[in-house]
């Protein structure tokens, strides 16, 4: 018999900017990839609760909660019992960019009873490389435990007894009030005694680096807590050393329980990095936003003459990320298939070059001015863009049905041109501006004439369809069209009657066109772009009320996953870095017109 599985939302995350553990309401951590985001996973029970592994500390007889301590990824489980009050406090020390890591990369688990005595249980059960690699595991006297795999070791420090159960280990202990038992678990750690005081120590310098760090946010609106709670979150979503950005940090959680549609985001977008670039700019974090530059410039340089940029990269850059399927797991809640690597890697999708000069233009105006090495190898991008950009791609939402002339990657390929020339007179670089004038006004006009139905009075999702986009609400926000032009109006009046569920928005309408089985949840990040079309079009009252809804999706930390099902609950992967980019988006404008402010 399996543990079971805890809703998506119920869990909060912790980080390193290396990787992510998600650990749950009941103070299981039951996602964690180590030593980074695309590695191996050795706690996996999200995705099969009988093979997958965890760690889990629990308090019989208690009901819990969970909370971030304040400006912080420390994260708070209380287990609150009739006459008793325990906690156990969760961090990763984050990695600090250019400095090597003094400690490791642990993950610390501080047991605290705070009121009563309060009896505790833990249990460590690794599941080395996705349940595929087996593994031992020695008790070492005075220091806690090692687990042996051939990937690599766990080790697991503490100073309380600890007792083999086959390849777990396990504890029981009652805390009087005001003690503390501290744990360590770390890849390939040290084997070495719990050093008195380490714990605080670690615990001072992580809370001090996350107080230190978000206080350089300049957002001062009416929902800072949520805001800044999203630049939290993407700031754990960072791989620091080299400045690339994940998507999410989970595999396979599906859009649909029991539904085939299961992808592995654990890489970095060109789209959703270029995206969340913005936000973090708008915000005030430049540093992320200059490392994710030099990462791009990378990937520009590297590409073989001739090609055009991935779709997605791995987080130091890596090209090859073969999607495989994991048959031996179950799948959260027995949504199969389990899928690592992604195959959407290989396809076309003609929109990153707008999303990705957009964002260099955004930094080149509010960050630093860009290279001349980087200009050069975003000139070739270009070069090749020139060239295919009217080629029929798999779009924005990665279909698997077969290429489209989308709207959505014409409009784009205005948006690359058009923001390159903006670069280009601002800073007198060398460019071939005539080229780019006139590419730029022929995919205007390409998406006025073909993009456009007249019959629907609303701009569609590609050439000769009848299908409504979500992807269609950011014309405005990206400059293509006036925000009260009646040709946008009258497209978000009609996504607003198709599209939209009470606040809730979904991607395009499913009748099976996108090559895949089965149904999906909504999509958060098109509702918050919903919000912010809302608020262009000067709706302002409807956007609010929109944003607002919307933050009652929100789980008890913060955190959305992809979508939203039927009942409310979390679907697909989780936390999800786009949807936090919009709600930044979406709160910011929506705050300036609430405000008056031009």
């Amino acid at each position: 018999m399996g543990r079971g599985y805890l809703p998506i939302e119920e869990h909060g995350i912790i980080g390193d900017l290396h990787t992510v553990a998600l650990v749950g309401t009941d103070g299981t951590i039951d996602w964690c990839c180590m030593p980074r985001f695309d590695g191996p996973a050795v706690f996996a029970s999200i995705l099969d609760d009988e093979k997958g592994g965890y760690f889990a500390v629990r308090s019989e007889g208690t009901t819990t909660k969970q909370l971030y301590l304040p400006d912080s990824n420390i994260l708070m489980t209380r287990y609150l019992g009739a006459s008793t009050v325990g906690e156990v406090v969760d961090f990763m020390v984050p990695y600090v960019h250019g400095v090597p890591a003094q400690h490791g990369h642990p993950i610390v688990r501080r047991v605290h009873a705070v009121r009563g005595r309060v009896p505790f249980e833990i249990r460590c059960q690794p599941s080395f490389d996705f349940a595929r690699m087996p593994h031992r595991v020695n008790i070492v006297p005075g220091v806690g435990a090692v687990f042996e795999s051939a990937s690599g070791n766990i080790v697991l420090r503490t100073t309380v007894p600890l007792e083999t159960d086959g390849t777990a280990v396990t504890a029981q202990f009652v805390l009087e009030p005001g003690e503390w038992v501290d744990l360590f678990l770390d890849w390939d750690g040290e084997v070495r005694p719990v050093r008195e005081g380490e714990a605080t120590a670690l615990f001072d310098t992580t809370l001090e680096y996350w107080h230190r760090w978000i206080r350089r946010s300049r957002y001062q609106g009416r929902w800072r807590e949520m805001v800044e709670r999203s630049a939290l979150c993407l700031k754990l979503l960072v791989y620091a050393p080299t400045g690339a950005l994940v998507a999410a940090p989970t595999t396979s959680l599906p859009e649909q329980l029991g539904g085939p549609r299961n992808w592995d985001y654990r890489y970095t977008w060109i789209r959703d990095a270029a995206f969340t670039l913005y936000g973090l700019m708008r915000l005030g974090f430049t540093e992320e936003a200059a490392a994710f530059m030099d990462w791009l410039e990378a990937r520009c340089r590297e590409t073989p003459e001739g090609e055009g940029l991935q779709v997605m990269y791995g987080v130091d850059g890596s090209r090859d990320m073969p999607e495989q399927i994991l048959d031996h797991l179950d799948g959260y809640k027995g949504s199969k298939p389990v899928r690592i690597g992604n195959g959407a890697a290989k396809q076309l999708q003609l929109d990153i070059y707008g999303e990705l000069m957009d964002s260099v233009y955004l930094y080149n105006k509010g960050g630093a001015p860009i290279s001349f090495e980087l200009w050069v190898a975003l000139s070739r991008q270009l070069d090749w863009l020139a060239r295919n950009w009217q080629e029929p791609d798999e779009g924005i939402w990665e279909t698997r049905g077969g290429r489209q002339r989308f709207t959505y990657s014409a409009m784009m390929t205005w948006v690359a041109f058009e923001r390159a020339q903006r670069i280009e007179r601002h800073r007198g670089l060398p460019a071939p501006e005539d080229l780019w004038g006139t590419l730029a006004d022929k995919a205007y006009m390409e998406v006025q004439e073909k993009g456009w139905d007249e019959e629907r009075r609303a701009y569609v999702q590609a050439y000769g369809s009848k299908r409504l986009d979500a992807s269609l609400l950011i014309l405005p926000l990206v400059k293509f069209v006036g925000p009260t032009d009646p040709r946008f109006l009258s497209t978000l009046d009609q996504i607003s009657k198709e599209l939209v569920i009470d606040s809730l928005v979904m991607r395009y309408e499913g009748d099976g066109w996108d090559g895949l089985e089965g149904q999906e949840g909504t999509f958060s990040l098109c509702s918050f772009w919903y919000v912010e079309a809302l608020t262009r079009a000067g709706r302002v009252s409807e956007a609010r009320l929109v944003f607002e809804k919307m933050l009652t999706y929100a789980n008890h930390a913060g955190l959305y996953a992809e979508e939203i099902g039927p009942a409310g609950q979390a679907l697909g992967n989780f936390p999800q870095a786009f949807t936090h980019l919009a709600l930044i988006s979406a709160a910011f404008n929506l705050d300036r017109a609430m405000s008056g402010a031009r």
